[in-house]
Formats: C-alpha cells, structure tokens, sequence
C-alpha cells in the first residue's frame, strides 16, 4: 500500500487585528481540502467562539498538565493567556497526507518553523498602523492601556518579518483570501510536490512504447 504523500502547512500569523482569523475562515470556505488546525488557548472565548471550531478553550491547570505532558509543539503567553498547538493533531493530520492550516500569533509561528522546518510562512498586515488601530476600537474588546500594548507589541512584529516567505497587505478582505489562496495554489504545484506525478508520465511514455506506440 503506497504511504500518502505529507500534506502541506500554511501557517498565518499577523499583529493583533490585522484580520488573520476572518482570512483563514474564508480560505477554509473557498478550500474545502485544507484543514484547520485548532489550537489550545486558556483565554475566554469571545463573541461568536466556539470550542473545538475556534479554539479549545481549556483552564490555566489543564492547559499546564497539558505543557508537562509534551501534548504542544509550540506554546505562548500572549497578554497573560496561553496558546499552545498540539502535536499530535497537526502531525497525524500531515502524516495523512492532509493539508493544514494554523491561525498562531508571530511567537508561535517562529516557533513551530524552528521546530518542524517545514511549512509556508505567511505574515498579514495592515495598510497602516492607523487602520489597525481602528480595528481594534471597532473589535470593543480592549481597553484604552491594552489597545496601546498591542500596538506597541504590533511595530515589533512587523519589524521582526524577515523570516516569513509571503506578506500580505488585508486592506481588503476579498483580495487578501484571494493573494492566500494564490499562494496555497502555487506552493502545492512545486516542482519538488510534483515529482511522482512527473514519474507517473514517464511511466506512461515507456507503456506507450509496449504499445507499439512511438513517443518522442
């Protein structure tokens, strides 16, 4: 039985409001192939959240017994919240041939590319820190000394972006999930993603020639 080909990782971090999560939901809408890859977070949930779609919202001593446990291959304190990726799911789902999709803040897609060397890094950001900051007063879920943490935070990360191989600017939405999808497209029909299917055409030429066929 021929093992399946590993699936594909797109991990999408952005600063805080830049609008990462809206484009993973609607490249998972437009994709029904890639599979969304839920992390752990002990933060509540917010308007709309659902466990096990959005996150998994687990208590501060679950998610420890979790950590102890080496159940994550990455986790972070984001504002005094813990966010973790379990290992086990997003190696199954790979191992599986099943392509996978991560929504994880800057830290912890740093952390999952050094320590699975594998993946298609892709950073969103604002047209401008003023809109990013409109953003956040429109979300209505930070106070005035949290928005400006996050936004502090948010001029680190976008000078810390070096490392990502695609860059997005979500000024609209529409455009950004398309300039997504592109990019997931073009990373599945790498050549080094190809080579059995370019074997499978030779293969075709040499029974073509058993068929008294004569391919040039």
């Amino acid at each position: 039985m021929t093992r399946p080909k590993r699936g594909v990782m797109i991990i999408v971090s952005a600063p805080s409001g830049a609008g990462k999560t809206t484009l993973c939901r609607e490249l998972l809408k437009i994709v029904p192939a890639l599979r969304f890859s839920v992390s752990y977070t002990t933060r509540p949930p917010r308007h709309r959240e659902k466990n096990g779609k959005d996150y998994f919202f687990v208590s501060p001593e679950e998610f420890e017994r979790m950590e102890r446990r080496g159940e994550f291959i990455e986790r972070e304190e984001i504002f005094g919240n813990l966010y973790g990726t379990s290992r086990k799911n997003i190696d199954s789902m790979l191992a599986s041939g099943d392509d996978v999709l991560l929504d994880v803040d800057t830290r912890g897609a740093k952390n999952l590319k050094q320590a699975l060397n594998e993946g298609i890094y892709v950073f969103i950001l604002p047209p401008s820190l003023q809109a990013l900051e409109e953003r956040l007063k429109r979300r209505g879920s930070e106070d005035e000394p949290s928005m400006i943490r996050r936004l502090e935070r948010a001029v680190d990360e976008i000078n810390d972006n070096y490392w990502y191989d695609y860059i997005i600017f979500n000024d609209r939405v529409k455009t950004s999930v398309s300039v997504l999808q592109s990019i997931y497209v073009a990373e599945k029909n790498r050549r080094i993603r190809q080579l059995d299917k370019v074997a499978e055409v030779i293969r075709s030429k040499e029974a073509g020639r058993t068929d008294g066929k004569n391919y040039r």
